[in-house]
């Protein structure tokens, strides 16, 4: 790729954590006062992909939200996500992108035709590009998440939906596929982190193959579910039977106050249990609990308990802790991510990038789930770019 090749990386939820992390981790990285440490790009099998540098990322986004990446950055500090020497060296660049983030869509603020809005959000990422005299732009949706989107007919259609979208009297789409359709309809690829129905409705697929657009999702693999699709497939190559598998999160923070609602943690228990469904190759009992307790803050603790069975019947079980900043582990991903998915644009590739499955707890266009297998997948496809 040119090295005068710039890419924009436009970050839906631009200053929630995960965001406002990735953004920090970009500048310190620029700045040389923090290594690529969870930056998978950076491991040797990469050294010949032709991925933009550091130097090459421009940032920008959407947020509803309006406090600042600076006090955002103070913040994260403040929960020990990072050091105040970072914050230091990073904080007019934090100023600087904070400029480029730009009013998001929410139902509630908005009078009109949902296609007004999506308007709205694909003039502000075009705006973005021309500005910067960017190659191409890509979207990535890293914010809070959804309740899970019921299907309707117009979702399967590209044709109805942009009809049903004309309508002020209607909204059709959640706001992660708003977004998606306005990346979309902006000549962007795309990427969904979260679990949220983004770019998974049928109609906004037709549209990213009919532009020619790379797509890649769903919800970012970061802890529990990682070390999951490490496991998994232990007990099932050596022939062992796993009878249960329950699991209890505690999180705070605003991904702890998003998911203390029942409905909207749906969309994250859905994707943790087709994920280990397809893992283990077939249905067992796992439950799995999320629970809000704003004492942690940042911190994430995932507790797992595995029941098995092995020869002659014996009963025997395994746990495991899970503890560490969610936003630390998944900014490097969505750093990784933005280059690899330009570097699949650049390529020519279009439609979902499932050798990207690796980095998801849900892949799009793919069943595989065992990471061994996943890496390996994503290694052979990023030999060929």
């Amino acid at each position: 790729m040119p090295a005068q090749e710039r890419t924009g990386v436009w970050l839906v939820g631009a200053r929630g954590s995960v965001a406002t992390t990735a953004t920090v981790g970009l500048l310190a990285l620029r700045a040389r006062v923090a290594g690529p440490t969870g930056c998978v790009t950076e491991l040797p099998a990469f050294a010949g992909v032709p991925l933009p540098t550091w130097d090459d990322l421009v940032l920008g986004g959407h947020d509803i939200v309006h406090t600042g990446l600076e006090k955002r950055a103070e913040q994260l500090v403040d929960a020990g996500v990072f050091g105040h020497a970072v914050l230091t060296a990073v904080r007019s660049g934090l100023s600087a992108v904070d400029t480029e983030i730009r009013d998001g869509y929410h139902p509630a603020a908005h009078s009109g035709a949902q296609a007004d809005a999506a308007a709205r959000l694909s003039a502000d990422i075009r705006a973005f590009a021309e500005r910067h005299d960017l190659a191409r732009v890509v979207v990535l949706n890293v914010s809070s998440t959804e309740a899970p989107c019921p299907l309707l007919p117009e979702h399967e259609n590209l044709a109805l939906l942009e009809r049903a979208m004309a309508d002020p009297a209607r909204s059709v789409l959640p706001p992660s596929s708003l977004s998606a359709y306005a990346a979309l309809r902006a000549g962007c690829p795309y990427v969904e982190f979260t679990p949220s129905a983004g770019i998974t409705l049928p109609a906004l697929r037709q549209l990213a193959e009919r532009e020619g657009l790379p797509y890649a999702g769903c919800d970012g693999k970061t802890g529990e579910t990682l070390l999951r699709t490490v496991l998994a497939p232990m007990f099932t190559a050596r022939a062992l039977k796993v009878r249960s598998w329950s699991g209890t999160n505690l999180l705070g923070g605003g991904d702890g106050e998003t998911l203390a609602d029942p409905v909207t943690a749906g969309s994250k228990l859905d994707s943790k249990a087709r994920g280990l469904a397809a893992l283990l190759g077939g249905q067992v009992t796992a439950p799995l609990h999320i629970d809000n307790v704003p004492d942690l803050g940042e911190t994430k603790t995932a507790w797992d308990n595995v029941s098995f069975e092995g020869f002659l019947g014996a009963r025997m079980s395994l746990q495991f802790t899970w503890t560490g900043y969610d936003s630390a582990l998944a900014a490097p991903l969505i750093l990784d991510l933005a280059r690899l998915v330009t570097a699949a644009h650049a390529a020519g590739q279009r439609g979902a990038l499932t050798e990207l499955g690796f980095f998801f707890k849900d892949p799009l266009g793919s069943d595989e789930h065992r990471f061994a297998e996943q890496t390996r997948r994503l290694l052979d496809w990023a030999a060929t770019l």
